[in-house]
């Protein structure tokens, strides 16, 4: 939802009135978008989640969503549709199909989607928020980056204060879900530090709701100072403020990661479709911004090695956050704006 927040936010600088069309579940994740934005809730569905019963109603889901996007853009017929992947793009993507109207797609992973990849070949334009993107036969990808929101823009390039003796801010994230492998090794790999290096730590740690008792005492237990919730909402200025960042390999994260500059040790997701998280990290890893830890081999002394060797080198943790910087695309949002008001005219 970051980058269709981000293009809003942009498109209606530019005096454009923009619909958001989506699913009962991606409303949920509607509230940061700004406040002229419509939204406009469609049903859609996906195999992957339910039993049998569940399943077999997903195709009459999907076209019910479908004949409903189609009447509502014959009244208002919108200028472009811009889909951003998964099955709640369904719709209105398949609408502006059926009705000829100008479309395109902007996907934020190395990987395409499933339901991106469907729609490839029926667009005028597939932008691509990580590159190299792996594209199907016949298509061709326009890199334009994945646009990140005003709040992380308004801290684009934030002074970087270097590790050291005195107050380190982490800051743990792992997409909207959070990620539970860092919930179980990250107070743990925090603990067995230096104590000269752990008592200078203070620690944000996003972590599922069922998580956060045991994660809050861990730390508790350490002489750790933490804070332990299940969203922070101010989470580009926990960035700007941070020495070190651990996150999932989101593209949105690595996004903002790189926007606003910082080091970051990556944890990817292993079980995402087609390994994307491990494509998304690609970038920030290959300069030298970044270090990938796989799931596979993450435990409390592989992050904790890794958390010690950039905390004690400060000139080795500048590095990398000048590193991050450099991969970054912060005209993304501009940039994607272009192609849609082309694409519309």
């Amino acid at each position: 939802m970051f980058p269709a927040q981000a293009l809003a936010e942009e498109m209606m600088t530019r005096g454009w009135k923009v619909v958001l069309s989506t699913d009962p579940r991606g409303k949920r994740y509607a509230g940061g978008f700004p406040a002229g934005v419509r939204v406009v809730q469609t049903a859609s569905s996906t195999f992957a989640r339910g039993g049998i019963a569940a399943k077999l109603l997903v195709p009459l889901r999907i076209v019910g969503g479908v004949f409903a996007a189609v009447f509502a853009m014959i009244r208002q017929r919108p200028a472009l549709v811009m889909g951003f992947g998964g099955y709640p793009s369904i719709p209105a993507l398949s609408a502006a199909w059926i009705l000829r109207i100008p479309r395109a797609i902007h996907e934020q992973n190395g990987v395409l989607g499933t339901v991106n990849r469907v729609f490839a070949t029926r667009v005028q334009a597939l932008a691509c928020g990580t590159w190299p993107t792996e594209m199907p036969q016949g298509v061709t990808g326009l890199y334009i980056g994945n646009p990140v929101r005003a709040a992380v823009l308004e801290r684009a390039g934030a002074d970087y204060i270097l590790p050291g003796d005195y107050p380190m801010s982490l800051l743990a994230i792992g997409g909207s879900q959070a990620a539970r492998v860092i919930s179980d090794v990250l107070p743990a790999a925090l603990a067995s530090l230096p104590a000269a290096l752990r008592d200078h730590i203070r620690i944000a740690h996003q972590a599922r709701p069922e998580d956060i008792e045991r994660v809050a005492q861990a730390y508790e237990a350490a002489g750790i100072r933490a804070e332990v919730e299940p969203f922070f909402a101010d989470i580009p200025r926990r960035m700007s403020e941070a020495q070190l960042i651990i996150s999932r390999a989101g593209a949105s994260s690595i996004a903002d990661i790189s926007v606003i500059g910082r080091p970051a040790i990556l944890i990817p997701f292993a079980a995402a479709t087609g390994n994307h998280q491990t494509a998304n990290a690609q970038g920030l890893v290959a300069a030298s911004a970044a270090v990938l830890l796989a799931e596979s081999v993450a435990s409390p002394q592989s992050l904790a090695a890794e958390i010690a060797h950039i905390l004690s080198d400060p000139r080795a943790a500048q590095k990398m956050a000048a590193a991050s910087l450099a991969t970054a695309r912060p005209n993304a949002a501009r940039d994607l704006a272009d192609l849609a008001e082309k694409l519309a005219q």
